[in-house]
């Protein structure tokens, strides 16, 4: 859930609101601050089936099918207008869909809304904490609007604190918190009823490296301690690095699913890459990986690079050498590499994961607008 508010008691008020309002229509049951969760499930914690959901006669999701096991990373990997956010609204009981039936942590998320709530966690593109409180303050609100009693809110407080190395930080004001620590504070929150399934919705859109590493290491310390989780991502290596399966999403569709390492030995094997900084060179360069690569190559005119599939790699790298050498042309890069997730989306979509300005506004990932009847009951 995301909540906008401004500065001061005004975005307290707003935010206590709005969680008053959620936990009104998601009665968790706690006792004693600890949850009572419903039985787990066995082999699948996520199952969706042939999802649809339109606005304005566009198709934001065109027949979605899903299959996350329990206790594994899932990552639904498409640029913007994909229809990811759009199936984990589905997903999470906020969006009714038009067709279509989907489970989670063994619960219809129609039929079974409520329990579904009782079960999962979720977290936004944006952290949905307080500025003005201190990490353990927004701990301790949480915990008490969830239904802990003072001591038990308390205790779990520190107890997530120190989980996501934010122990030290406990009394410190949000607003002075990085990019990274908020994040991982807001994973905290999401956790404070020990989820069976968690949901991330672009986890470190607007993190530098350090920070997206950081909470990279928070989810897969999630994992590690059974939690399902699934993601929505636009980075490449963020898929490739935290998920077990990806599944590729690209106009409101599921385009291809399977481990990285699958996807990406669909593709094929060593690629061959020649970059150039004299644009005239461009033609020598793709005229002598046409040489080697089993297929044309392929010409970022951009970037100066061409590169091609290669079946004997060393060989091929060698004699493409010789022929620019030859030509007098001097690349300033040139290598080997495994194919990318990268690789795969361009291969299959024939464009790569950047925003998609073709699809219809009102399809867009974060943009779908949802109001009070579109709610699962």
């Amino acid at each position: 859930m995301r909540v906008r508010h401004g500065p001061g008691q005004q975005g307290i008020l707003q935010l206590l609101t709005a969680y008053a309002n959620f936990v009104t229509r998601s009665p968790y049951s706690v006792q004693s601050g600890v949850l009572m969760r419903g039985s787990g499930v066995d082999g699948t914690a996520i199952e969706a089936s042939g999802l649809v959901k339109r606005y304005a006669g566009a198709a934001a999701l065109d027949g979605v099918d899903l299959a996350v096991r329990a206790g594994t990373v899932c990552a639904l990997l498409g640029p913007n207008g994909a229809g990811k956010t759009t199936a984990v609204r589905v997903l999470t009981t906020l969006l009714r869909p038009d067709a279509g039936t989907a489970r989670v942590a063994g619960a219809d998320v129609l039929r079974e809304s409520q329990e579904v709530r009782r079960r999962i966690g979720v977290s936004g593109q944006e952290p949905a904490v307080d500025e003005i409180l201190g990490g353990r303050q927004n701990l301790v609100m949480f915990a008490r609007l969830l239904g802990y009693r003072p001591a038990a809110a308390a205790e779990r407080a520190d107890a997530l604190l120190d989980r996501f190395g934010l122990a030290g930080a406990g009394a410190k004001q949000v607003k002075h918190y990085s990019g990274g620590m908020r994040r991982r504070l807001d994973l905290a929150v999401t956790l404070l009823l020990a989820p069976q399934v968690l949901f991330l919705d672009e986890p470190t859109t607007g993190l530098d490296p350090r920070n997206r590493n950081e909470v990279w290491a928070a989810v897969r310390g999630l994992v590690a301690g059974g939690t399902t989780v699934l993601l929505t991502t636009q980075y490449l290596d963020e898929a490739d690095r935290l998920a077990d399966e990806v599944v590729v999403m690209d106009e409101g569709r599921v385009i291809a699913a399977g481990t990285p390492a699958a996807l990406k030995a669909r593709v094929g094997g060593e690629r061959l890459e020649v970059v150039v900084r004299d644009a005239a060179d461009l033609a020598a360069a793709t005229a002598a990986l046409a040489e080697v690569c089993d297929g044309p190559p392929e010409v970022d005119a951009d970037a100066g690079r061409v590169g091609g599939d290669v079946a004997r790699p060393v060989a091929a790298l060698g004699r493409v050498l010789s022929t620019l050498t030859a030509a007098g042309v001097e690349p300033t890069d040139i290598g080997l590499r495994r194919p990318t997730l990268d690789d795969v989306f361009l291969r299959i979509t024939g464009h790569r994961t950047g925003p998609r300005p073709d699809r219809a506004a009102e399809v867009a990932d974060g943009t779908e607008g949802t109001d009070g009847a579109e709610v699962a009951a």
